[in-house]
């Protein structure tokens, strides 16, 4: 346009001039009004280059995919890919299938998402397709470059990118209406780790009106540590990975060293390890090193109990930097996921996730993590809200389990219940300081545990028995950490949640807790003390409710012997110790020594507290 407006002025100044143009001052009058209007149109030009405030579409700088960009060839598969064969079964299924589509894996750091995207990209490169690889880089404009890049690879015309550049057309448009219309590609965008910020724009990945939608004529596959369909939406599938079973486990033990132990002996280490990918491929690249310590499966497990810090909880010095190297590393992997959910505001998602480790390996009720629980054991402050918040990110990120929470049906827990990979929970508990903030929280933990106890025992009816349950596993280390400053009230509260399981018909989660009490009062009553011997008592009850009827009576008649030598033959206790044995008996099929040994109560009972006292009464 300036070039056309300089000619004109051009041809008026060297061409016959007309009879008007002899006047000097309204020839230079008309030469300055064209040279405001050449500037005027010269800045508009630029500012439309520059792309229009007003919500036009913006030029893109395309200058690295015109000139070919980076490869975007997926990484090699170094072993054989274990236990995922359904999930690249239905990888397969989108690609090969004629719709094309979007697909997700997801989960927790250390499933191994990169592994299986490369497998599957490998399969599809193995069928004929085309495979592209992209790696995020926290960075939407890179990964529009890339897309686009993709899209060019694809037979994306360069008159169109000409077009994105100049902002005549959206870019993000302009690649997926290209992709829209070819088959027979698969591209993965690996490690999208921060959804929100994929972009263009603000507007969430489930509008599918960003880089990554589900429209595409081939197949995109994306992998993640978010797992929420509400952050996907609805025409996205999700393959969430789980840990490893453990002889897919095993097979990837032994993969990476085969001389060192039997298939039993590698499936007892994966269990061990939670069939965690990251984890099992650390142990089996360090048993496969001929100058490492131990040389076995049996040897490294055994290990991981004084050595965890050494073998799986060491520290790289790159991690903090480089998070390529954090993913590679056991302790440091699940740190980039907190990382992020500090970033986006869950302040409280850290601490919560090392409070539920210093738990025991087990589902935690969700009743028991509550604001005031956080605020005592962290100083933090804590609202419903922002707790709520913490476990919905923790959840979110695949670092805590909510058992029954996403597939909700017949077979759903009765209350709300946490639970984290043994893995997280060990590396999380490990990486606290010590001793404070520690032995701080614990103290925080053993009191609320008290107090939920204190609260379920006093429901009516059935209300707390499945909190009851869930509560049993916790309370062992609750004794231990409390014998022997603290130890009576410690053991009532066993002693209470386990008369509350005895009612619940829960005797396998009783016997745990009736063990552990009569174990910790040998050790700190003694053998002899009544509170011991009500213990055993006790103990020899559980085992009978269990069907252990052989074991419940010979309990008993040790537990007779004693009460006779210590509290007499006449002592109440003595008294219902008979008793017991006596239904021991019966259990066994031994009906007249039972009834003998009921006789001799009988008659006792009646010497003692005569004929119509109420102990008479039931033992008749």
């Amino acid at each position: 346009m300036v070039a056309f407006l300089v000619a004109i002025v051009t041809n008026y100044v060297t061409a016959e001039l007309p009879g008007w143009a002899e006047n000097k001052v309204l020839v230079w009058a008309v030469f300055g009004a064209l040279a405001v209007v050449s500037l005027g149109l010269l800045f508009w030009e630029r500012r439309l280059a520059a792309g229009a405030p007003d919500g036009g579409v913006r030029p893109v700088p395309l200058g690295r995919v015109a000139a070919g960009g980076h490869s975007m060839n997926p990484p090699a598969v170094s072993a054989r890919v274990r236990g995922r064969e359904a999930e690249l079964e239905r990888i397969g299924a989108l690609v090969g299938g004629s719709g094309g589509g979007m697909v997700v894996v997801c989960g927790a750091g250390g499933l191994g998402k990169t592994t299986l995207a490369a497998e599957a990209a490998a399969q599809a490169r193995a069928q004929g397709r085309v495979v592209l690889w992209i790696r995020w880089r926290d960075d939407p404009e890179q990964l529009g470059q890339d897309l686009a890049q993709a899209a060019h690879i694809l037979g994306l015309p360069e008159s169109r990118l000409e077009e994105a550049r100049t902002g005549r057309v959206s870019l993000v448009d302009a690649v997926w209406e290209h992709l829209a219309g070819v088959k027979g590609w698969l591209i993965v965008v690996d490690n999208v780790d921060a959804p929100s910020r994929v972009g263009p724009g603000p507007e969430p990945v489930a509008t599918y009106r960003g880089w990554l939608r589900p429209h595409g004529d081939g197949a995109l596959l994306v992998t993640s540590r978010d797992t929420t369909r509400q952050t996907w939406g609805p025409d996205v599938g999700l393959i969430r990975l789980q840990p490893l079973p453990d002889d897919a486990g095993a097979a990837v033990l032994l993969d990476a060293a085969p001389h060192a132990g039997t298939s039993a002996e590698a499936g007892a280490l994966a269990a061990r390890l939670g069939g965690l990918p990251l984890g099992l491929n650390a142990a089996g690249t360090y048993l496969a090193v001929s100058t490492s310590r131990y040389r076995s499966f049996s040897a490294y497990q055994h290990a991981l109990e004084a050595e965890f810090a050494n073998l799986l909880g060491a520290e790289d010095p790159n991690a903090a930097a480089d998070p390529d190297a954090a993913r590679r590393i056991v302790r440091h992997t699940w740190d980039l996921s907190l990382d992020q959910l500090d970033r986006d505001g869950y302040t409280l998602a850290r601490p919560v996730l090392q409070l539920l480790s210093l738990l025991e390996p087990a589902p935690v009720p969700r009743t028991l993590v509550t604001p005031e629980l956080v605020t005592d054991a962290t100083g933090l402050p804590a609202t419903a809200a922002t707790v709520d918040a913490a476990l919905a990110g923790l959840h979110q990120y695949g670092l805590l389990h909510a058992p029954g929470a996403d597939s909700p049906g017949p077979g759903s827990p009765a209350v709300g219940q946490l639970q984290l990979h043994p893995l997280v929970r060990e590396v999380t508990a490990h990486t606290l300081t010590r001793p404070e903030p520690t032995a701080t929280w614990l103290i925080a933990i053993d009191a609320h545990l008290t107090e939920a106890v204190g609260t379920v025992a006093g429901m009516p009816g059935r209300a707390g028995w499945p909190t009851a349950r869930l509560l049993a596993p916790h309370l062992p280390a609750h004794l231990d950490r409390n014998t022997p400053h603290n130890f009576t009230t410690a053991r009532n509260t066993l002693d209470d949640l386990a008369t509350v399981l005895s009612a619940a018909g829960a005797a396998s989660e009783e016997l745990l807790l009736r063990r552990h009490v009569l174990d910790n009062e040998s050790a700190v009553l003694g053998p002899d003390h009544p509170d011991t011997l009500a213990s055993r008592n006790n103990l020899a009850n559980v085992l009978g409710d269990l069907g252990e009827h052989q074991a419940a009576a010979d309990l008993l008649q040790q537990v007779l012997t004693d009460t006779e030598r210590i509290l007499g033959p006449d002592h109440p206790d003595t008294l219902a110790s008979r008793d017991n044995l006596a239904n021991a008996l019966n259990a066994l099929g031994e009906h007249q020594a039972a009834a003998d040994l009921l006789q001799q109560v009988l008659t006792d009972t009646e010497r003692i507290l005569g004929p119509d006292h109420p102990d008479t009464l039931a033992s008749r």
